[in-house]
């Protein structure tokens, strides 16, 4: 049997649990928060009051700051890029109303989608950022899509959104406590709760790929190791400013990152490990000899990651983005 159709067993296997991970994961439409919940009632006569609250806090904070939630909230939005790569994946099907995996990708869609809405209001209200700039780079980021090495091998995506699920969480939360550190409470709990789902979703995405492991030990961990071998590439790999055909705007986004501690070269290597432990590689059994080779080469990755990390230089001046005029954080 090909490689292809086992995973495509493993996957069907999978799938008829997909009730109990949508029930253990996620949250019903009902129970769980909405963007409005955390803004400025727009419905009430304080409407105003609020907002010049949230615009006036939202002036102490810093340049990096700002580059880094823009490059978030760019993130959040380009979903439908996100979404589409997921149907696609092997095992997900959509025709006759789809599929059980496709019930997770629409559910998990569902709630992400939130994330980028939240964000762009808070940008909109906060008056800090060029809006039309931003916006014209998350139109940019979709049209131009991604690509992040895994093909629609199931083992491989299962690996990048435990990691970048994860990744995020990192990211979201150090924003939050940076805004927490300034002053701004209600920025605070936006990226907080944003945060909570990014976990939520690490931890399902993460369950599948342990899942995984139990079944398909071998294939599982060559899966690892080629996503591991290769690189993580983010989703705004993309990223560009507009009028520009070609852009270094995504490293210079995660050198803002990287100078307010918020997403590390350090973070990448710590998520690296927590996956190792978390799927326990040490301990898998029923290896054939190219997965034990894939093996030994994740255990001492970490080490030889950290050592390269050490080695980073970050520029010390922000590159000045369309995105944030530095006249309108003054």
């Amino acid at each position: 049997m090909s490689i292809q159709n086992v995973r495509l067993e493993v996957m069907q296997f999978l799938e008829k649990k997909i009730d109990t991970f949508v029930d253990e994961f996620l949250i019903p439409v009902e129970k769980i928060w909405q963007p409005s919940d955390l803004l400025p009632n727009s419905e009430k006569e304080t409407f105003f009051e609020e907002v010049k609250e949230l615009r006036e806090i939202a002036k102490d904070l810093p340049y990096d700051f700002w580059v880094t939630l823009v490059g978030d909230t760019i993130t959040e939005e380009a979903l439908p890029t996100y979404e589409s790569w997921l149907m696609e994946v092997e095992g997900v099907n959509q025709d006759e109303g789809g599929n059980g995996w496709s019930k997770w990708v629409r559910q998990w869609t569902g709630e992400e989608n939130r994330h980028g809405d939240l964000l762009n209001k808070y940008l909109y209200l906060s008056g800090r950022v060029n809006m039309r700039e931003v916006e014209m780079t998350t139109q940019h980021l979709i049209n131009d899509g991604f690509d992040i090495g895994t093909s629609n091998d199931p083992y491989k995506n299962f690996v990048y959104t435990s990691f970048q699920e994860l990744a995020t969480y990192v990211s979201h939360n150090r924003v939050a406590l940076i805004a927490k550190k300034h002053g701004d409470k209600k920025l605070h709990k936006i990226c907080n709760m944003i945060a909570g789902d990014e976990m939520r979703h690490h931890l399902a995405y993460s369950e599948f790929v342990n899942q995984i492991f139990k079944v398909d030990p071998s294939e599982m961990m060559l899966a690892f190791q080629h996503m591991m071998k290769h690189k993580i590439t983010m989703p705004a790999h993309f990223l560009r400013e507009s009028g520009q055909k070609i852009s270094t705007a995504f490293e210079q986004f995660s050198d803002s990152a990287q100078r307010i501690g918020v997403y590390t070269a350090n973070d990448y290597v710590d998520i690296m490990q927590k996956l190792i432990d978390k799927w326990e590689i040490d301990k898998v059994t029923g290896l054939n000899s190219d997965a034990e080779k894939a093996r030994d080469y994740l255990m001492k990755l970490p080490g030889r990651m950290a050592k390269v990390s050490e080695r980073l230089v970050i520029p010390e001046t922000s590159h000045i983005f369309k995105w944030v005029e530095p006249a309108l954080i003054k």
